[in-house]
């Protein structure tokens, strides 16, 4: 990433890159109970934003935000989903960059292609954190989860974005349940219950949850999970393919 942010930075007129538009991940991580945001700290500078990019000229689009995944996290063959497209004027703020690029050591020139106006591609990703290995790029301090309780303040609209994932990630959770494979290949309706908590942060009641899943027709069930005696043991399901 060095030598592509040198890159970005030297080639003041953005040449090889799509003109203003860039991409924004939100990667939400899962476990446990807990869900995070992974989130990125620029050197010296006190800037935390999330993790993102440009686009190469002959790149596709949803290739690109694929590669900054892999970047961030090392993982591969995940869901990853397109979901809003930020625009607003009122979103342009050349200073952050700038003070990244100072803190390097660069002074760019007024009109340099980083600091112009950007349109956002949003996407976002829910992924087992556990399984990530979070690595921040040479511009970075760190690259690491952060509860949605308490982010730190963050460039330009990052908060704002990860709401609008967020809210995003609500509305869809019972269509993309299967792409997030999150469970394992077999998991209980507790399980799969404490996801759901834990995503849309409340209680649900078990009945009500439990008739609600088993209508949308993507589960089946496999077998009693024998934890104890078979009066208590819970059923297993598995996503139908």
């Amino acid at each position: 990433m060095n030598k592509e942010f040198r890159k970005q930075e030297s080639n003041t007129r953005g040449d090889g890159y799509l003109p203003g538009l860039a991409i924004d991940a939100v990667i939400f991580g899962f476990h446990d109970h807990q869900l995070k945001v992974l989130l990125l700290a620029y050197k010296n500078t006190g800037l935390y934003a999330l993790p993102g990019g440009f686009i190469h000229d002959d790149e596709d689009v949803n290739q690109a935000a694929r590669r900054v995944l892999l970047d961030r996290t090392g993982l591969t063959n995940i869901f990853l989903d397109q979901f809003y497209v930020f625009g607003d004027n009122s979103r342009y703020d050349p200073e952050p960059l700038k003070a990244i690029m100072l803190a390097r050591g660069y002074e760019p020139p007024t009109d340099h292609w980083l600091l112009k106006r950007f349109v956002s591609v949003g996407y976002y990703a829910l992924v087992d954190f556990t399984k990530a290995i979070p690595t921040p790029d040479a511009i970075s301090d760190t690259c690491d989860w952060y509860g949605l309780e308490s982010l730190p303040h963050l460039m330009q609209d990052h908060r704002q974005i990860i709401q609008k994932a967020l809210e995003t990630l609500q509305a869809n959770l019972d269509q993309k349940l299967i792409g997030f494979n999150l469970l394992g290949d077999e998991f209980t309706m507790g399980e799969l219950q404490s996801l759901y908590e834990t995503v849309l942060n409340k209680k649900l009641i078990r009945a009500a949850f439990q008739r609600k899943i088993l209508s949308l027709g993507i589960l089946e069930r496999v077998a009693k999970k024998f934890t104890g005696g078979a009066h208590k043991a819970p059923y297993l399901y598995r996503f139908i393919s």
